[in-house]
C-alpha cells in the first residue's frame, strides 16, 4: 500500500505506541508502523524532501497532532510516550482530531503573535536551510566539516584520508569512553540528497574490516530501511548511521554554522512584593 496521509496514520501510530509498551523513540515508532501497515520497501524509502522520507514526514505531523489532542507527549530526549488519556485510547476519529487540534492551533498562533514567538513552521525551516548549505559545499569541504564535528564531539586523532579507491573510507579517528576505553573508528562522509542503499553499507563494511573497531557512515541524505538493517546485521561489525536530520541536529547542539538567538522572558513575581 502507498504511504497513508498523516491523518490516516493516527490510528496506526496509536496502535504502535500501545504495542511498544507506551513509550518509544522516533525510529522505533517508524519501524512498528511499517510493520503494522505492511508497507512496501519502495513506499518506505520514498523521499519527501532533503533528508526526510515521506513516511517520516507524515508521522511527524501525526505525532504532533496526537500530542495537541492530548494522547502523546515527548521528552527532551525525543522519546514519545502515551499520556494517561492516551493509554486509555486505542482509536480516534480523524475528523474530531483535526477539528480540535486546528482550533487549538489557531488560538495558539494568535497567542504566539501577541507574545512575539515565531510559529513552529519557522523552526522547521532552519533544518532545510542548513541542509541546502551542506549540499552546496564541495565533497572535500564536507569531509573537513565532518572532521570538525567529530573533533567537537570528543574524537581525537581525527584524520581525513582523502584517498580514492579506498572502499569509501574517508577518514579515521579514536573515541574514548569514560577516559578509559578507546575505540578506533573509520568513517565515510556522503554529501547526498537521496537514499543510501544497503549495498553502500556492505561495501563500506568490507573496507573497514580489520582496520577499525566500528564504522560511522555520515550523510546529508537518508538511509533505506535495508541499509539500516544491514548496519546492525548479526555477525557483522556494527556501523553507526548519521542521516541528514541527525547531522543538522548535532550541528545545532555544537553551535556550528549557526547563530542561535534566545529571547529573555521576564515574569514579575507578585508574591515577592507582599513581603514589604
Amino acid at each position: 500500500m502507498a504511504v497513508p496521509s498523516f491523518e490516516d496514520l493516527f490510528n496506526p501510530l496509536l496502535k504502535a505506541m500501545h504495542q511498544l509498551g507506551g513509550s518509544a523513540s522516533v525510529s522505533e515508532i517508524l519501524e512498528k508502523v511499517i510493520e503494522i501497515l505492511n508497507l512496501r520497501e519502495n513506499d518506505v524509502n520514498q523521499i519527501h524532501r532533503g533528508s526526510e522520507t515521506e513516511l517520516s514526514y507524515r508521522l511527524a505531523w501525526s505525532r504532533n497532532y496526537l500530542k495537541r489532542y492530548g494522547l502523546l507527549e515527548n521528552s527532551a530526549r525525543a522519546v514519545w510516550s502515551l499520556t494517561p488519556k492516551g493509554r486509555k485510547t486505542f482509536s480516534v476519529n480523524k475528523i474530531d482530531v483535526n477539528k480540535i487540534v486546528r482550533t487549538r492551533a489557531s488560538e495558539s498562533l494568535e497567542l504566539a503573535i501577541v507574545e512575539g514567538i515565531k510559529p513552529n513552521k519557522v523552526l522547521k525551516f532552519w533544518k532545510d536551510d542548513m541542509l541546502e548549505q551542506l549540499l552546496s559545499i564541495s565533497p572535500e569541504g564536507f569531509e573537513r566539516l565532518c572532521q570538525r564535528i567529530l573533533r567537537e564531539s570528543g574524537f581525537v586523532q581525527v584524520e581525513v584520508t582523502g584517498k580514492s579507491g579506498d572502499g569509501g573510507i574517508d577518514g579515521r579517528g579514536i573515541i574514548k569512553i569514560g577516559g578509559l576505553l578507546s575505540f578506533r573508528i573509520i568513517f565515510q562522509c556522503k554529501r547526498y540528497s537521496g537514499a543510501v542503499s544497503s549495498k553502500l553499507i556492505r561495501d563500506f563494511r568490507g573496507a573497514m574490516i580489520g582496520r577499525a573497531d566500528k564504522g560511522l557512515f555520515i550523510t546529508t541524505g537518508v538511509f533505506t530501511r535495508d541499509a539500516k538493517k544491514e548496519a546492525i546485521r548479526d555477525g557483522a561489525p556494527p556501523i553507526d548511521l548519521i542521516d541528514g536530520s541527525d547531522l543538522v541536529q548535532k550541528m545545532k547542539e555544537l553551535k556550528l554554522g549557526m547563530k542561535i538567538q534566545t529571547e529573555e522572558i521576564i515574569q514579575i513575581d507578585k508574591e515577592w512584593f507582599k513581603n514589604f
